[in-house]
């Protein structure tokens, strides 16, 4: 017997509908909603066939195992190859960091800050190609929410900390009177401004770039964010 038979005859031993057996499938799995009856009807008359997944449902509500349903064997999968991403001769990771800045010094330091979030890699290749140095790489967590849409609180950032030269439209880690903060320069009437992306302009208005108060860390170069 088929699956496609043996998930008839079961129906129809229950004297279930279709539609009986598609909401008892979806109750068993949990879902919010039950399946269509047409689903059902493709599974009987062989046009489709469960996934595994949820094959083992059907017969379980309906009583029937995996053996009654041709598939006495477990699906066997390769195990997964293992990488240390760390060691792989291709990819170069940018350390996760937190900044301590002060006020008026163009220096800054550095603590590791792991966190929970995923490891950043680039492509060695893809680094050389573009004329990054690795060893000047640092990844850092934004905050706040005056670069939004373009950058969203959590989100990580790469900052090229050899590029500290203004460009117009681009977006920089600034030392800003102590703080870190992530802003786009714009140049406009001779002088240069913060500022951010955030319409909200009376919440986040733009500001004056002056010498002292205004340190470029460096460049924005990537955006690592789980925001859609």
């Amino acid at each position: 017997m088929t699956i496609h038979e043996a998930i008839k005859a079961a129906r129809l031993k229950k004297e279930w509908s279709m539609e009986q057996l598609a909401a008892a499938v979806a109750k068993h799995e949990g879902a919010a909603k039950p399946l269509s009856w047409q689903t059902i009807q493709q599974w009987e008359n062989g046009t489709t066939a469960p996934k595994r997944t949820r094959l083992k449902a059907v017969g379980e509500v309906l009583g029937l195992s995996m053996v009654d349903l041709g598939l006495d064997a477990p699906e066997e999968r390769p195990e997964p190859e293992m990488f240390d991403l760390d060691a792989h001769p291709d990819l170069v990771r940018v350390r996760k960091v937190q900044l301590r800045l002060q006020a008026g010094v163009n220096g800054f330091a550095v603590e590791a800050d792991e966190g929970d979030g995923a490891p950043i890699f680039f492509r060695a290749e893809w680094l050389q190609l573009r004329g990054y140095k690795p060893y000047k790489l640092i990844a850092i967590k934004v905050k706040g929410n005056s670069m939004e849409p373009s950058l969203y609180p959590d989100d990580m950032v790469v900052v090229n900390t050899a590029d500290t030269e203004p460009k117009d439209g681009k977006v920089y880690a600034v030392n800003y009177e102590g703080e870190p903060v992530i802003k786009r320069m714009v140049r406009d009437g001779g002088v240069w401004w913060l500022a951010s992306d955030n319409p909200d302009q009376r919440r986040f208005p733009r500001k004056e770039c002056t010498e002292g108060s205004c340190i470029i860390v460096g460049q924005v170069i990537h955006r690592q964010s789980e925001q859609i």
